[in-house]
């Protein structure tokens, strides 16, 4: 299973051997053997520019998810994730989480759309939050999220 990560910011200190373990976890259950996963980490600036030039919205978000299997339904799985960890920081604050924690989320987010789950709907959205707090959880209680 192909997992690759790049650390691309510099302004949150990510250890990067913890989050590939974490990933690869997540990666090997939802998705199988065969998938391929890449993770961009990113600095705000970056990930406003992604946002930008592929969603037409302005500012940064948490987390963008490339599907390259789109021509391809049948294909294995195989995307791309871009992740702002300084998102991750703010909504942490936000919603009265650790920001580690935020940054698995959008993990899992990101994998859980590849797998073909939507929120843009209130409830196709509740439910795939269920989902990725399910795994959150799970996550949670196999890797020490503080140590990221």
């Amino acid at each position: 299973m192909p997992l690759t990560l790049a650390n691309r910011q510099r302004t949150h200190k990510i250890k990067v051997g913890v989050l590939r373990e974490i990933a690869t976890a997540l990666l090997t259950e939802l998705a199988g053997p065969e998938a391929s996963l890449e993770i961009n980490l990113v600095s705000a600036t970056q990930m406003a520019k992604v946002n930008q030039a592929f969603l037409q919205h302005e500012g940064p978000t948490d987390v963008i998810t490339f599907d390259y299997r789109e021509a391809d339904p049948g294909a294995p799985f195989q995307g791309e994730l871009f992740i702002c960890p300084a998102v991750a920081v703010t909504q942490a604050r936000e919603f009265g989480t650790e920001w580690r924690s935020e940054l698995v989320r959008y993990v899992i987010h990101g994998i859980l759309h590849l797998l073909g789950h939507d929120d843009l709907e209130p409830a196709a959205r509740r439910k795939m939050k269920a989902v990725e707090g399910r795994w959150l959880r799970t996550i949670s209680r196999r890797f020490a999220l503080s140590k990221l």
